[in-house]
């Protein structure tokens, strides 16, 4: 579905279904947010409270832990709101034309 890291093709390449019509816009984003939010910041007091590490050491874990879970989360979030808007026919994907 993707041609880049996030950019969408214009066209499947298997079946020939028109996917430059989709509207994705912030919500990948937002739900990686969402959901890096809610694993990390569990983790981050358990390892505070657990073995209370220094904190440039905490910050310096968690800061890498944080951008690769949202590298690895934003495309697949991206093409499963992509594959709801055509699930649902929303956004030009229902058209017969």
């Amino acid at each position: 579905m993707f041609r880049g890291y996030l950019k969408v093709r214009e066209n499947c390449p298997l079946c020939g279904e028109a996917l430059h019509h989709h509207r994705a816009d912030d919500g990948p984003a937002y739900l990686t947010i969402l959901i890096v939010g809610h694993v990390m910041a569990p983790l981050i007091l358990f390892a505070f409270t657990k073995f209370r590490p220094d904190p440039l050491t905490l910050a310096a874990v968690f800061s890498v832990g944080t951008v690769a879970l949202s590298l690895f989360l934003l495309p697949r979030l991206k093409g499963a709101l992509v594959a709801l808007q055509w699930a649902k026919r929303m956004h030009g994907f229902g058209n017969d034309t």
